[in-house]
């Protein structure tokens, strides 16, 4: 281990033995939300704190000599534990409606640091409109939010796209008790989770959505992909925070409606259909296009904008939407009121509802609000809700023969590398070709060469992933200052228990969607 790995987790362990924080993760979560939940563990070294532990702990008994910790994990561990939430499929070329999908195949991987995960994921194909659509969900406060959006989002987006000939169809089949037409066909990894015993909930409300689709004089052929990814978001957030307001069946679904809605979670969801890409995003998940030119040079092209701080167009819009005397409180150490880091979100209703209705959900709620850690809390300056939204912000790119991916990944992996960085790594591992950006002998002095060189040595490794999202992972980890891919690193950061792994990184959720050339070359 180096040196300055040991000596910042030696400041945490205030001298503590390092042994104990190694022991096997207690946490485990219930059978009702998870058929099966490997915890992987993994740590970045981009920084931590101390927990002020004067490490001067009383112990009259004899102190036993202190074993150093082995963080070292074999080649085979490091893959197993990088490779346990793996997914790879390949799409059939022609989608069995008279034309060839956009989508060749996918791949997607999840690397936790909180326990459980707080990221989501979710691929499904529409089977009553041609297209699929393709989503990562970064969870705050609690996985419930991001839980809830992967799983009823892409139904809300692919039922505004349906005629309503198709809606008929469906409410006719609920009115008679009928088998209802499948919707979607999902893409699951064995390891995602589900909300079995909310289902009847989330149905209902689906439901009462497409009767008002229906009975809109306007909806006929269906909404076109940018509206209905837009009234989706907007739609289904509406849904979250109104299911926390009312009663419900049990005290089960109570609780995770009560869970979901104070949680929050942000989306970056692509709908990859006949027009070619539309992408929805609301919060810091980004989508990035990998394009390759004529002359075999790649470039990455954002299709998302982050709504943090950092977007000064962003800022802009919440400052609009409230009095001029709350510029200086609004956005505070580049966190909304101080709190809260992405400035648009699903859930989170602690910045969207009032002070007196959040009140009365949490005092008169028949849930154990203690239990599920939930108590009365405003933020600083909170004058004129709400500050926050899920309205996204929705892009559109025709697909060109030259646009060869499309990177979706969670802030824990853009937290770790750059968009090109993330492209040319994909592309590399794509084509079997290192790529090498041209440098003046002269420009560089003696070290700096050095580092160059080892850099373009460490490139010239082979690819040890064939899945591009594990590929993407196992380098934002294992990734040191010279651009080498470094192996103890990398075993020292995946060996870190979930009580220090969080302080040092996020989770990560990468999805990878690679296009058909020949359908791009057909709709040109």
């Amino acid at each position: 281990m180096s040196g300055y790995l040991r000596s910042r987790l030696l400041r945490y362990a205030g001298g503590r033995h390092l042994t104990s924080f190694f022991a096997p993760s207690q946490h485990v979560l219930p059978d009702t939300l998870c058929r099966t939940c490997p915890q992987a563990q993994s740590f970045s070294s981009r920084g931590g704190r101390s927990d002020g532990s004067s490490g001067q702990e009383e112990d009259n008994t004899l102190h036993a000599p202190r074993r150093e910790m082995d963080f070292q994990l074999s080649r085979l561990q490091i893959n197993a534990v990088l490779r346990s939430n793996e997914q790879s499929v390949r799409i059939p070329e022609f989608d069995g409606r008279g034309g060839s999908s956009p989508v060749l195949r996918f791949e997607s991987n999840q690397l936790s640091a909180n326990t459980p995960l707080e990221d989501r994921r979710s691929s499904a194909s529409c089977l009553q409109t041609r297209g699929m659509l393709f989503g990562v969900f970064d969870g705050h406060g609690g996985h419930a939010c991001a839980q809830a959006v992967s799983e009823r989002l892409p139904y809300y987006i692919a039922v505004s796209m349906m005629s309503e000939s198709v809606l008929e169809d469906l409410e006719a089949a609920m009115e008679t008790l009928r088998p209802v037409p499948p919707i979607l066909q999902w893409f699951k990894h064995h390891n995602d989770y589900n909300y079995r015993e909310s289902a009847a909930l989330y149905v209902d409300h689906l439901r009462v959505y497409w009767q008002e689709l229906l009975a809109s004089e306007e909806h006929g052929d269906g909404m076109r992909p940018a509206d209905a990814l837009s009234y989706a978001f907007q739609r289904l957030d509406t849904d979250l925070s109104l299911e926390a307001q009312v009663p419900l069946a049990n005290d089960l679904m109570r609780s995770t409606a009560i869970q979901a809605a104070f949680a929050g979670c942000t989306a970056c969801v692509a709908y990859v259909g006949p027009e070619g890409v539309h992408v929805a995003n609301a919060g810091d998940c980004r989508a990035v296009l990998g394009v390759q030119e004529h002359d075999g040079s790649w470039s990455a092209l954002p299709l998302t904008q982050d709504h943090n701080a950092a977007n000064a167009d962003e800022v802009e819009r919440v400052w609009r939407q409230h009095p001029a005397s709350e510029r200086q409180t609004i956005i505070v150490d580049d966190r909304l009121l101080g709190v809260l880091m992405p400035l648009r979100a699903f859930g989170d209703v602690r910045f969207k509802w009032s002070r007196e209705l959040q009140q009365s959900v949490i005092e008169n709620g028949d849930s154990d609000l203690e239990a599920l850690n939930l108590y009365q809390y405003a933020p600083p300056n909170y004058l004129t809700p709400p500050y926050l939204e899920a309205t996204p912000e929705v892009t559109y790119h025709r697909l060109r023969p030259q646009d060869r991916f499309l990177i979706l990944a969670s802030d824990g992996l853009w937290d770790e590398m750059t968009n090109d960085e993330a492209v040319r790594l994909v592309a590399e591992q794509l084509t079997g070709i290192h790529l090498q950006a041209p440098v003046s002998a002269s420009q560089l002095n003696l070290g700096q060469m050095h580092q160059l060189l080892l850099r373009r040595r460490a490139r010239a490794t082979p690819a040890l992933d064939l899945n591009g999202a594990t590929h993407l992972i196992r380098h934002a980890l294992g990734t040191n200052e010279y651009g080498e891919m470094d192996q103890e690193r990398l075993a020292t950061l995946l060996a870190l228990p979930s009580d220090l792994a969080r302080m040092y990184r996020d989770d990560i959720t990468v999805t990878v969607i690679y296009f058909n050339p020949n359908f791009s070359k057909a709709a040109n």
